[in-house]
């Protein structure tokens, strides 16, 4: 899933490499999408375009964290190119207005400064509308929530045919123009309506539409041709998402600050420990990358840890969202087998993983950057044939960093009937894999086949069986007859001895 931290972009001529974050002082907006796009919005006067060869040109440079470092996979430049504007040559915008087709852009008792401010013209003179529009586009965002735009006719060479203009996405009557005569078109209409999209970034929410004009595109004999000006106009509105306006202020003592923090990617290592029982040492030492697959018998204990790499913020807290088993080295394969649901062990096991505390843990500098638990060796068995797999398990976790705060406290009270979980943005998590696979040792496999797998007797093996047993039967009665036989001819050769 791509995430801001994922994208890079040149920021300037020497290639130096900034991460893409939404600014509209800069001209860029980023917006999250479903399924894990991105949306990203750049002025062509941004600070992150450069105009080349007559086409507005950005570089965007994705890069993922394999090995634990950042490296760049792919680098693209997007590019628009640069279409001759026809725009219309005005000496001054307010001048080549006509007193007949002045427009109010205020009310007659608005000061000059104020007038100036909001991009109008303003003539003392004229004791109807002081305060006018000028000859190009003007537009205003007003505090109860109206957007206004007015559009001179004199914007593109040849003339903008007026009538022509209409918003992209609006329609209806609140969404035409509220005021034109021969020289401007004026629409005023809510943030909220006429196709108005609305974003957040960093504070900032952004209204945004586009205003059109149609071209006379006249045809004969299969040509097109037109005598009108391109005309697409892009209008934004910024505000701040919040403000506030203290009523009252008491100057208390301030606790220390917090320490500094700084933003970046999250390095994560998972890690499995091996079992000294000899020192009582559970996560004393650990298996290196030579020494896997980990050998292990069913039901043996195996020691997990994950844990922060190259920070030094004590305030941070390494949290579990999720970690699963797969008989693979994909995270996505299936099957998988839960291990840790929302922080906590997965309640549909039978041999439930234990977790373990690190808060004491005064063997490392930061104990909070740890979380270790245990969990009883298993492997996957084919859902049909019972069969085991090759014996392989890999684990995997997903994982995120918090700050302690009133709204979270960074821990899991897993014993409760009810656990309050917070919707999670999916694109704050990283994932972390063990280095390698935990092997089933083959003597328990068997033990598991022969133990736990019960057997079925096929059709072939129940006549075999049974015509064993009809073999032995005929033989111990015909055993039974050879003897009676003999006994019978015994007792007539005595019976004859008698006589004689």
């Amino acid at each position: 899933m791509l995430s801001p931290q994922n994208l890079l972009t040149e920021a300037d001529h020497k290639g130096k490499l900034k991460p893409i974050v939404g600014d509209p002082s800069c001209g860029i907006w980023v917006t999250p999408g479903s399924d894990g796009f991105l949306f990203i919005d750049v002025d062509y006067d941004g600070c992150f375009i450069k105009k080349m060869d007559n086409y507005y040109t950005m570089t965007i440079l994705m890069q993922h964290n394999i090995t634990g470092k950042w490296e760049v996979y792919q680098k693209e430049d997007l590019r628009c190119p640069v279409f001759q504007a026809m725009d219309a040559p005005a000496l001054n915008k307010c001048s080549g207005v006509l007193r007949g087709n002045r427009i109010a852009c205020a009310g007659p008792l608005t000061s000059q400064d104020v007038c100036l401010q909001n991009g109008c013209c303003y003539d003392q003179s004229d004791s109807i509308n002081p305060c006018y529009y000028g000859d190009e586009v003007t537009a205003q965002c007003s505090i109860d929530g109206q957007m206004s735009i007015a559009i001179s006719k004199d914007v593109t060479l040849p003339p903008l045919r007026l009538d022509s203009v209409h918003l992209l996405s609006g329609g209806g009557d609140g969404c035409s123009p509220v005021t034109q005569n021969e020289a401007f078109i004026v629409f005023k209409f809510p943030l909220s309506a006429c196709g108005t999209i609305r974003k957040i970034n960093n504070g900032i929410v952004v209204y945004e539409n586009d205003l059109i004009a149609d071209q006379d595109v006249r045809t004969w004999s299969g040509a097109l041709i037109t005598r009108d000006s391109t005309f697409r106009l892009r209008i934004r509105c910024s505000f701040t998402a919040s403000a506030s306006e203290p009523l009252y202020v008491e100057v208390y003592t301030l606790p220390p600050p917090s320490p500094v923090s700084s933003t970046g990617p999250l390095t994560l290592q998972m890690r499995i420990a091996k079992d000294d029982r000899t020192n009582n040492l559970q996560f004393g030492q650990y298996y290196g990358t030579g020494d896997y697959p980990v050998v292990k018998y069913l039901r043996d204990p195996v020691f997990v840890e994950v844990r922060i790499l190259n920070r030094n913020d004590p305030s941070l807290v390494l949290i579990l969202e999720q970690c699963w088993a797969t008989p693979s080295e994909s995270p996505l394969q299936q099957p998988q087998w839960p291990i840790l649901v929302t922080r906590c062990p997965f309640d549909g096991d039978n041999y439930k993983t234990q977790l373990l505390s690190t808060e004491r843990n005064s063997a490392v500098d930061f104990p909070y950057y740890y979380k270790r638990f245990i969990l009883s060796t298993f492997t996957f068995v084919g859902g049909t044939s019972n069969q085991a797999f090759d014996g392989l398990v890999y684990l995997h976790c997903s994982a995120s960093a918090c700050f302690p705060s009133s709204s979270d406290s960074c821990t899991a009270t897993c014993n409760s009937r009810k656990r309050a979980v917070d919707d999670l943005d999916e694109s704050t998590l990283t994932l972390v894999s063990s280095e390698g696979p935990i092997l089933l040792s083959e003597i328990n496999n068997e033990l598991l086949v022969k133990k736990e797998i019960p057997h079925r007797t096929s059709g072939l093996e129940w006549r075999l069986i049974a015509a064993m047993v009809f073999l032995f039967s005929a033989i111990l009665v015909g055993f039974l007859i050879g003897v009676m036989s003999y006994q019978c001819t015994q007792n007539r050769s005595n019976i004859q001895n008698l006589k004689v």
